[in-house]
C-alpha cells in the first residue's frame, strides 16, 4: 500500500498545485471539482521542478478540465422541501413532502414527482436520511445481479460490495481484500454509470494501476466505457460533488 509521505503547494503560471509524495512509480496529475483544484501525486524522489514542468506539459488539459467545471450545472445545497428538483437514476423529479403520522416512506409518482412522506415535524436531518435510505435500498437490489454478471466475465470474485457516501470517488477497491465500495450519489446517476463504476472497481482486482494495460481490459470487457465516464461527468453535479 502506497504511504504519503510529503504534503505541500506550489504555483504554475497562476495554479495553486498541490503535491503529494507517495511510494508509486509514475507521477499522476488531477483536476477536481466543485473548483478546478489541482493535485499531483508523484514518487518520493521526484523534485519539484521536476513536477512543475510536468504540470506545465499539461496545462492546456489542466485549464480545459478547469472551464468544464465551470461550467457545469450544480444544484445548490438540498433542503429537502416540496418543490426541490432531486435526481433519480439520471432523471429529474420534483420533491413532495408530505407529513402523515404512519411510517416514513418514498414514492415514485408518475415519473415527475418524488414523494417523500413523514411523520409531522421532521427536520431536514430526518429528511435526507430517509431519502438517502431509500437511496441506498435501490442500489443495494442492484448490485447482487450485476456481480453475477460481470464475475464470471473478468475471471475475478468480489467478497464483498458496501455503499458509503464519499467526497472525492465514485467507488473503490480494496484489493487485498476484495471489496469494493460505492458511492451513493450513484442512485441519482444513470444505471449505465453505476455499472461503469463497478465494472472499473472489478477491473482493479485484475490490474491495480490505472495504466495501458487497465484500460486495455476496459476496453475489452466494456468497450463503451467512456462512454459512461462522459455520462456521468457531464450529470448535474450535487452540492458538494466530483469526477471520476
Amino acid at each position: 500500500m502506497s504511504t504519503k509521505i510529503d504534503n505541500h503547494r506550489i504555483e504554475v503560471s497562476g495554479i495553486p498545485v498541490e503535491i503529494v509524495r507517495k511510494e508509486i512509480k509514475n507521477l499522476h496529475v488531477g483536476v477536481y471539482p466543485p473548483s478546478g483544484r489541482v493535485r499531483v501525486a508523484a514518487p518520493l524522489l521526484l523534485d519539484d521542478e521536476t513536477v512543475r514542468l510536468a504540470v506545465v506539459s499539461r496545462l492546456g488539459w489542466i485549464r480545459r478540465k478547469r472551464g468544464e467545471f465551470e461550467r457545469q450545472v450544480r444544484q445548490s445545497q438540498r433542503e429537502f422541501i416540496t418543490g426541490e428538483s432531486h435526481y433519480f437514476e439520471g432523471r429529474r423529479y420534483r420533491l413532495d413532502v408530505v407529513e402523515r403520522d404512519a411510517p416514513a416512506a418514498v414514492k415514485l409518482r408518475n415519473n415527475t414527482r418524488l414523494e417523500l412522506a413523514l411523520r409531522p415535524n421532521s427536520d431536514r436531518e430526518a429528511r435526507e436520511a430517509v431519502l438517502h435510505g431509500w437511496y441506498r435500498r435501490h442500489l443495494r437490489r442492484q448490485l447482487p445481479p450485476l456481480i453475477a454478471k460481470w464475475e464470471p466475465k473478468l475471471g475475478v470474485t468480489v467478497e464483498d460490495v458496501r455503499i458509503k457516501k464519499m467526497k472525492t470517488l465514485w467507488g473503490s477497491c480494496n484489493i487485498e481484500a476484495r471489496r469494493i465500495w460505492l458511492n451513493l450519489e450513484l442512485a441519482k446517476k444513470p444505471r449505465s454509470c453505476l455499472v461503469y463504476i463497478l465494472v472499473h472497481e472489478m477491473v482493479h482486482l485484475l490490474e491495480r494501476r490505472h495504466n495501458d494495460r487497465f484500460r486495455e481490459l476496459m476496453d475489452n470487457f466494456i468497450p463503451q466505457w467512456r462512454i459512461y465516464r462522459d455520462e456521468l461527468n457531464r450529470a448535474p453535479l450535487a452540492h458538494e460533488d466530483w469526477r471520476y
